[in-house]
């Protein structure tokens, strides 16, 4: 499982930024290098044939979910405090590109090449051309094709999400929350119910309509920043553990393989407590949380974390099954030390990455890492 492209608010203009997101972003990205370390050192997913204190690193895809619902949040606070206007698409869209197409392309071009040479790494196919021009153009949730880089299905559900968000933007003008809400959610639970091979079997496309609702929550949770006292005042946090509690009880009750092939139902259940849990952040509900997110290490971390996305899996997958399952025995020690390589290496590469492939196309005149400046 993996994570996806979130707005970088640490270049946002000035009144914009989010205290802590950024820390919420690089914690989830980190989990989600980790993630794909125990991934290859306990063969056998989704069923858990590593230690059970280790359980909760089998679940990369509530990852998806807590970006989802980040993206749609962190885009919309600028338009929350504008009336819900966007600022013009054309300009959002071109914003847009810039943040994220660089850096895909030179991963994608990158991770073709590791593929290539090593044909039979996990987690990435030796690239044809009809992968490199379907992964090019961000077609892959909607054309099958060999990833030369498994986490790079996110990104096209990502930019799937940027097309309807204008789109959602007006709806929430037009008809507020709750019709924005239903008119996004309720076709996704409609087709659960009535093809239930769809919520229950495992696939390659079509993960766009049925992430929709994570994203839509989180941009509608983004309102929190221009609500007035009494809402800003709710217990935001202590909401987010009561919504949380009943899908994390039945997670650890039902095991990892039941979780993961429900993971529609999941997803859509978590979301919430997700949208609560930013609101607490966007609050600044609890200071010392808040605090700590944005840290400096938390902050910096967060800054890059789209670099590290991009380019941890192929990273992973030579350190794991090239240098360290060969010469261990369990899949305990083989876990750590992949760990205890990739981490060291993965952080001051995705830094690099992002210093050549993200920041120079951020630093340009009127550009705001998600947010329109206001005219």
């Amino acid at each position: 499982m993996t994570v996806i492209d979130t707005p970088a608010p640490t270049r946002t203009a000035p009144g914009t930024r989010i205290s802590g997101l950024d820390g919420i972003r690089g914690l989830a990205a980190l989990y989600v290098v980790v993630h794909h370390c125990w991934l290859l050192s306990f063969p056998g997913y989704p069923a858990n044939h590593g230690p059970s204190w280790l359980g909760w690193l089998i679940h990369g895809r509530l990852a998806v979910v807590v970006f989802i619902t980040l993206s749609g949040f962190s885009l919309a606070i600028a338009p929350a405090r504008n009336a819900w206007q966007l600022g013009g698409t054309w300009r959002f869209a071109r914003r847009r590109a810039r943040r994220i197409l660089p850096a895909y392309w030179a991963a994608l071009a990158a991770s073709a090449v590791i593929a290539a040479v090593v044909p039979e790494l996990p987690l990435s196919a030796p690239p044809t051309v009809r992968s490199m021009v379907v992964f090019g153009l961000l077609l892959q949730d909607a054309v099958a094709a060999p990833a030369p880089n498994g986490a790079f299905w996110s990104i096209a559900v990502e930019a799937g999400l940027y097309l309807a968000f204008p789109l959602l933007l007006l709806l929430r003008r037009r008809a507020g929350a709750t019709v924005t809400l239903a008119v996004v959610t309720v076709p996704v639970v409609l087709a659960g119910l009535l093809t239930p091979g769809l919520a229950t079997g495992a696939r390659a496309l079509g993960y766009t309509l049925e992430l929709a609702p994570l994203f839509t929550i989180g941009l509608l949770a983004a309102g929190i920043v221009a609500a007035g006292v009494r809402i800003r005042r709710l217990p935001w946090l202590g909401l987010a553990t009561l919504a949380a509690l009943p899908i994390l009880t039945l997670i650890t009750l039902r095991g990892s393989a039941w979780t993961v092939t429900h993971y529609y139902w999941v997803d859509l259940a978590v979301g919430p407590a997700i949208a609560m849990a930013l609101a607490a952040v966007a609050t600044r509900r609890p200071r010392r949380l808040v605090g700590l997110l944005d840290s400096r290490p938390l902050r910096a971390l967060g800054g890059f974390s789209y670099s590290l996305y991009l380019i941890h899996m192929p990273i992973v997958a030579l350190i794991s099954t090239q240098l360290v399952a060969p010469r261990t025995e369990t899949g305990l020690t083989t876990f750590g030390l992949t760990v205890l390589l990739v981490i060291p290496l993965c952080l001051p590469a995705a830094r690099l990455f992002a210093a050549l492939f993200e920041t120079p196309f951020q630093q340009r005149p009127g550009w705001s890492s998600g947010v329109p400046r206001r005219p």
